[in-house]
């Protein structure tokens, strides 16, 4: 008997298969599709393209580990958060997804803001007014999609993030539905009801009637049907957003326990038990999950540029063929004064928590005629470190306690060049866990509790350390990541606060 996580993420979609009996990951099949930038600043998806992956990634993950269909006992979904879907009600895409990315909003964010609504959407949802969640991505189809409008009128428009498309295709148009962590990032649900708010709605001119049931994270989601690649009736038991799924899958289940998640972006997340807690310094609240009718939240830090910032040296400027090769590149640089001066910010997207600047650009600064492919290479794993070290400060402010270990995951974490540099900038130790593949693990392991095969103990005693990174610093290096963080830190400063 076998499980069946779908990782559907921004860059691709994962099918991993594990054992029901074991908990032990099978193996896993990924499948990227392309990446659509319209307009600068705007990022979308093609429905269709990403439905397509989720069938084959499933096909082949089935056939590859020798799986039969009917061997599938519990599906576990988790996605790419805040990308707003628009489809009609019998599954057919209206319009492309707009990404998470995505910065068309910015001019309607900027007028809530002028507006005194900051802190009122704040208190409600935990987050803050930015293009990033799905809200205004929601406001903008409605008024400018043509046909997102025509659907609207003819009652035929059902909207929703990644997860509610997918298990509305899973159970042949059966389950409007979503959980409350996915629910948490759309800036229209209450944390406190852990339900839409009509406050929120109608700020957000959105209609409560096209949104998706808000469920609990482990549970009946619904059941296969009519699908031509796996057979009718397997439960769909664990939904979560892909940070959220993160974190299950590292079984950060106490209040004060975290990870990072290194994907296409960079994600902390910390445990806070059941207590809303609120930040004083650029961090979201947000629900990490909701089960047996009590709802526990977290603080979330999020970079919206890490391994992207590979992919763009890779895709764009030719540096290499395959992202791993950048360790490879990077290792080259012998002499670290080479590199003291040189800062690849990676604010492709704009510059997430702690500052929100969502007019910021990618900057590469300080070059000289010697600066080469593996001066830029350690320059970019630099910047997604110095990233995700501000969270960690902002973190360590918020909870008035100093972070000493950080739990890590993703893909980008099979660096080890990039976990030793995090140590070091951080001065932190830095935890890889023996299953890097957490948010596709944690998905799998919520449906199985939602279908009764296990426990939230066993994913703590499943848990296990595959690499401690510990850096102890020279005093040459000390001084050379001191020398960095002034450096990032005065750029932010002179350009964007």
């Amino acid at each position: 008997m076998f499980i069946l996580s779908i990782d559907q993420g921004t860059t691709g979609t994962t099918a991993v298969i594990i054992n029901a009996e074991t908990f032990e990951l099978v193996g896993k099949v990924n499948k990227e599709y392309q990446q659509i930038y319209p307009e600068p600043g705007w990022v979308e998806h093609n429905l269709n393209d990403i439905w397509q992956t989720v069938e084959d990634t499933t096909k082949e993950a089935l056939k590859k580990f020798n799986v039969l269909p009917n061997q599938i006992k519990a599906i576990g979904i988790t996605n790419q958060r805040e990308t707003t879907c628009a489809f009609t009600k019998d599954g057919q895409p209206i319009a492309n997804a707009i990404v998470w990315q995505d910065r068309r909003t910015s001019k309607f964010c900027e007028e809530l803001k002028s507006k005194g609504h900051t802190e009122q959407i704040h208190k409600k949802t935990g987050l803050t007014v930015d293009p990033y969640f799905s809200g205004t991505k929601i406001n903008w189809l409605l008024k400018n999609n043509s046909s997102v409008k025509e659907a609207f009128n003819n009652d035929d428009l059902l909207i929703g993030t990644i997860d509610t498309f997918l298990l509305y295709k899973l159970t042949g148009h059966v389950s409007h539905k979503t959980d409350t962590s996915n629910a948490s990032r759309t800036m229209l649900m209450n944390l406190e009801t852990t339900d839409w708010d009509q406050e929120m709605l109608n700020l957000l001119d959105v209609p409560q009637n096209i949104l998706p049931e808000i469920c609990e994270s482990i549970g009946e989601f619904g059941f296969t049907k009519g699908l031509g690649f796996l057979p009718d009736g397997i439960p769909i038991s664990g939904i979560l957003g892909d940070q959220q799924a993160a974190l299950f899958g590292q079984a950060c289940f106490r209040s004060g326990e975290g990870k990072c998640t290194y994907g296409t972006g960079a994600f902390m997340l910390v445990n806070t038990g059941e207590e809303i807690k609120y930040s004083d310094n650029g961090l979201l609240t947000t629900v990490a999950y909701k089960y047996n009718n009590k709802t526990y939240y977290a603080l979330e830090g999020s970079c919206y540029i890490a391994g992207a910032c590979v992919q763009w040296l890779r895709d764009n400027l030719k540096f290499f063929d395959a992202s791993p090769d950048i360790e490879r590149e990077a290792l080259k640089v012998k002499n670290l004064q080479s590199t003291k001066d040189i800062l690849l910010l990676p604010f492709f997207t704009g510059l997430g928590s702690p500052y929100w600047k969502s007019e910021a650009k990618a900057a590469l600064i300080g070059l000289t005629r010697d600066s080469g492919v593996p001066e830029i290479s350690r320059a970019a794993l630099e910047g997604i470190a110095l990233s995700i070290n501000d969270l960690i400060k902002a973190m360590e402010i918020d909870f008035d306690k100093s972070i000493e270990t950080l739990k890590v995951d993703g893909g980008a974490v099979a660096n080890d060049l990039l976990m030793n540099i995090q140590s070091s900038i951080s001065n932190i130790e830095v935890i890889r866990p023996d299953v890097i593949e957490t948010t596709a693990y944690g998905a799998a392991m919520a449906a199985a509790i939602g279908t009764g095969l296990t426990s939230m103990d066993k994913v703590t005693e499943l848990w296990r350390v595959d690499k401690t990174f510990n850096t102890s610093r020279t005093p040459d290096e000390s001084s050379y990541f001191s020398h960095k963080s002034e450096l990032w830190t005065t750029y932010i400063k002179n350009n964007f606060l």
